[in-house]
This record gives structure tokens, sequence and C-alpha cells, in this order.
């Protein structure tokens, strides 16, 4: 029987009211990192997603690569989200929130006292941009400033900073968090052999690059449980200067076994294609569904056509849908509806204020 992306679904522990869910986008709104009562709105207003997963949220201060951004590492912060979980909960929608570390895709702007960046070695990410302060105090996007390496005890406490930042995340009233494995940022570059140049067991191997993301599920799991945990992939992506690299299918073919034995909430893939790198090669998709034997949310370009031929085929679960929903807030009505969409303002996507953050209207008909 053809399933309907508009009626409800019951996925593992998730209920959600539709198979739509809002991906994680980054807004830059909160000047201090705490979230507010213009976030609650926001995410307020494009609750019509069976599941919304927040921006990219840092989970300690040295884990930001872009001003404004909120956090889950005090407790003014927690407090901070419970207006947004109270609010989407309230309009019948599920939230997750995204967990977030840029690694060496980051400016010494933006870090405290204006260190260097972590990553997993000192390669910098020379043609890649942060969004900080230039040498002339002038905000906008900057190249990622030269990276220091993590040391081992050091990488064992980033993974206790995603740990602690689930936690709060259950403090805030989320329904679970997304971990971000994802878009060139610290996990990806773990997997990524030609940034991870480590000797140590986070080095070398499939199994060695692996361990860091698999040991940052692994406590969250300690944490919430397996069915609030869910990561966020890109495979054969290229953001933050990362390489193609000859492992990649087996690398992800790893990971696919591994996630499937943690039976996590999802797995959310997602094309970079729309974000101007590469895109998901033929016949990705239904390998890694013949790998990975959990719910796959599929982010990148995706139309109501293309997201109902792919559950139908059963090779995804949830369509995911990102900038359609900066500049409409009523996006699963007018996909249900076949109304127009408004097309969104690049220039509003980032910075301070409300213009083009909650000033969007929903649909009028003449």
């Amino acid at each position: 029987m053809k399933k309907n992306i508009f009626e409800p679904v019951t996925l593992g522990s998730l209920q959600l009211k539709n198979r739509i869910s809002m991906a994680p986008m980054t807004r830059a709104r909160n000047a201090d990192g705490i979230p507010n009562n213009d976030n609650a709105i926001y995410y307020s207003q494009r609750a019509g997603a069976g599941l919304i997963i927040t921006e990219g949220t840092a989970i300690s201060d040295t884990a930001k690569g872009v001003l404004y951004i909120p956090g889950l590492y005090t407790a003014e912060q927690v407090e901070g989200w419970k207006k947004v979980t109270k609010a989407v909960h309230e309009k019948g929608s599920t939230i997750f929130t995204q967990l977030w570390h840029v690694g060496r895709v980051s400016h010494t702007s933006n870090q405290p006292n204006g260190i260097a960046p972590v990553g997993p070695s000192d390669i910098q990410a020379a043609t890649s941009f942060a969004w900080g302060y230039d040498e002339n105090g002038k905000e906008g996007p900057v190249i990622s400033s030269k990276p220091r390496a993590l040391s081992t005890n050091e990488v064992k406490d980033v993974v206790n900073d995603f740990a602690k930042a689930a936690k709060n995340a259950m403090k805030a009233g989320f329904d679970g968090v997304e971990i971000h494995g994802a878009n060139g940022y610290l996990i990806e570059q773990f997997l990524n052999p030609f940034v991870n140049n480590r000797k140590d067991e986070y080095g070398g191997t499939i199994e060695n690059r692996s361990r860091f993301l698999l040991e940052i599920v692994d406590a969250v799991i300690e944490v919430l449980g397996n069915e609030k945990t869910a990561i966020r992939l890109t495979p054969y992506g290229g953001l933050g200067d990362l390489p193609h690299y000859d492992e990649i299918e087996s690398t992800y073919q790893y990971l696919a076994k591994e996630l499937t034995k943690r039976n996590l909430a999802y797995v959310h893939l997602m094309d970079q294609q729309s974000k101007g790198s590469h895109a998901l090669p033929d016949g990705f998709l239904e390998r890694f569904r013949s790998w990975y034997d959990g719910t796959i949310i599929l982010a990148g370009s995706m139309t109501r056509e293309k997201s109902e031929k792919l559950i139908n085929a059963g090779t995804i679960d949830v369509a995911g849908f990102g900038e359609p929903f900066i500049s409409n807030p009523d996006l699963v009505e007018r996909l249900e509806n076949n109304w127009e969409l408004t097309p969104p303002d690049r220039n509003l996507y980032y910075g301070l204020g409300n213009q083009g953050y909650t000033d969007w209207e929903t649909y009028k008909k003449n």
C-alpha cells in the first residue's frame, strides 16, 4: 500500500504526525548563546513538521565556528531551550537538538581568549570559512585558523562533552538528540584519512578513524538510551576541505553495520549537492539501506515527488527539508496542497534580529 507522507507514522519509539522533518539549519540569532522567545516562535511556526531538528548547538565554548549560535553547556542555555521545546510540543510536533562541534572549521575569534581551534591533526582547512571577526574586527566569513591537534585524552574529553550536552538536552525537554557527524565538522574530520593522520587509537584503520564517532554515540546512548539518539552523516561530502578517499564506501558500510547494532532513533543522511558540493553517487542510498536496518532520513534538495518515491520504494523513511522551511513556515501544508513556495532570501539567513527569521508569512489564497 502506498505510503502517504502526510499521515502519522510510528518509527521505533518516535510517534510523528507525518513523515516530514525540518532539517537543522544555522540561523545565528543568539548573541549571548542562550535561546530565547524569538527562537521559540521560529520553531513553533514550523511545527507542522512531524520532526524538527534544531540548528547545530554547541557542546562547549570551544566547539563553535559561527558567531551567535546557541549552546547546551550552561544552565542558562538549558532554561532558554525549555521555551523552544514547550512551544513545539504545544503544536504537537517532536523535536531533537543537533549537537555540534566544528573542530578545525573555526577561527580564533570564535574561540575563548582567541585560542586555536582543535582538530584530529594540525592540518588547516585552508579554503573553508568560519563566521567570525577579521583583523579589523569586522564580522563576516573568515578563513579557518590553523588548528591544534587534540591529544588522546582531549579526544575523550570531547566525547564527554557530547554526553554532558545530551544530558542537558533532556533537562531542556528535547525528545532526543542528533549527533552532528557531517558537513566537514569534527566527527567527519576524524573519518577522513587526509585530515586524520593520527598514530594513536583514533587514527589509521577504518575502525580506528570511526572510533571517535562510535564512542560519542555510545556515550550519548548511555545518557539517553538508543531510542533518543540519532546521527547525521554526509557520505561523499566535500565541505570543510575534506577530499574524497578510496575507503569512503567501506567506511560508511562499516558505520552502517555498527550503527544498526545500536538501534538508533534514526540515521540522517544529507546529499551535499544542494550545498554546492558532491552528490551522493547513483545507487549509494540503496546500498546504504541494505547495510542499515533502522530509520533513515534523507535531506538535500528534497521535493514532495522525490520524497514520496524514495519512501514508497523503502529506501528512506522520512524526508528532510531545510531551506524551504526558512521562508515557508507552513511548508507541510503547502506541500500537501501543492501551493507555491516563497523563495528564501540568502542575505537574511544569518545574523541578529527577526528580519528573515520569524516574519515570513503563511500562504494566502487569492
